[in-house]
């Protein structure tokens, strides 16, 4: 009985075929990172002055949006000298009356000149004349000057009156409010604001990505909660300086969330839509499955 044949040896190409497939595969694999999604910016609301809460018009969870009163400090002192600041600047009374002197004293001035002329009054009455004509120019241009610093005094008042009341920011959601009635604060924050709108990812790609990806650059994002659909960022921010320990560098990506749908804090998967990159087999390996 004739022994049994032994199947033919592969060929070299196509051994070599093969052992290359695994890593074909891996450079069509898309690549994806782990993100985290944070508020685009977050603010710490405080007051520029010392002060005790009088008011609270916002709460913990509340929208907001630029520019809404949040809380308000007392403010008696500082409403009593606006308006008494007001007051002085809408005062016209002094400055009429200036004004009618100097109308009376170029009236007698140019009435001496006259009688100076016929030889009807002395050189020493019209220099008197003259004289009260450049009084009374001068105390009108001094109330004027006194109306103009106490406009400026209205507008100093009403910022110090204005450090009493605190506002929003920017739109967003109050995270936290430290705040409660009666209190006394001076360095601390009373509320905390998140800009949710628009939303940062932040991630880190490994070295053999850099050069692959450019500012402005889609990305789809899939956010790590149940029911949320994949959604798509703009890559904003690449780091140029690299973390030579991890041999990483960082990417922020800005994700719109107009609708508010989508909650910040939360983890993500970023797939870059670039193939990872491929492990070649060690040449030993390689060497010796071509001498086989």
């Amino acid at each position: 009985m004739p022994p049994p044949r032994r199947a033919p040896p592969l060929p070299r190409l196509g051994l070599l075929l093969t052992l290359l497939a695994p890593a074909s595969q891996a450079q069509q694999a898309p690549q994806a990172l782990a993100c985290l999604i944070q508020p685009a910016q977050v603010a710490e609301v405080g007051s520029a002055v010392i002060g005790v809460v009088q008011t609270l018009q916002a709460d913990r969870g509340d929208r907001v949006q630029k520019g809404q009163v949040l809380a308000t400090l007392r403010s008696e002192v500082e409403r009593a000298n606006a308006e008494a600041a007001e007051s002085r600047a809408r005062s016209l009374g002094e400055l009429r009356g200036a004004v009618a002197a100097l109308d009376l004293a170029e009236l007698r001035r140019d009435r001496a000149r006259a009688l100076k002329d016929e030889n009807f009054v002395s050189a020493q009455a019209l220099e008197q004349a003259e004289a009260e004509f450049r009084v009374a120019k001068e105390r009108v241009a001094q109330v004027r000057e006194a109306l103009r610093t106490a406009t400026r005094e209205v507008n100093a008042t009403e910022a110090q009156l204005a450090q009493r009341t605190l506002r929003a920011p920017f739109d967003g959601v109050v995270v936290e409010r430290y705040a409660n009635l009666g209190e006394r604060f001076e360095e601390k924050a009373l509320f905390r604001v998140a800009a949710i709108s628009t939303l940062r990812v932040e991630l880190v790609a490994p070295l053999p990505l850099f050069g692959q990806l450019k500012v402005g650059q889609k990305i789809q994002v899939t956010p790590e909660l149940p029911g949320a659909p994949v959604r798509t960022a703009s890559i904003v921010q690449i780091d140029q300086v690299l973390d030579p320990a991890s041999n990483t560098f960082r990417l922020r990506l800005d994700l719109p969330n107009a609708d508010g749908g989508l909650p910040a804090g939360l983890r993500c998967r970023a797939d870059l839509g670039l193939a990872a990159a491929a492990k070649a087999p060690p040449a030993n390996q390689m060497n010796g499955a071509a001498a086989r």
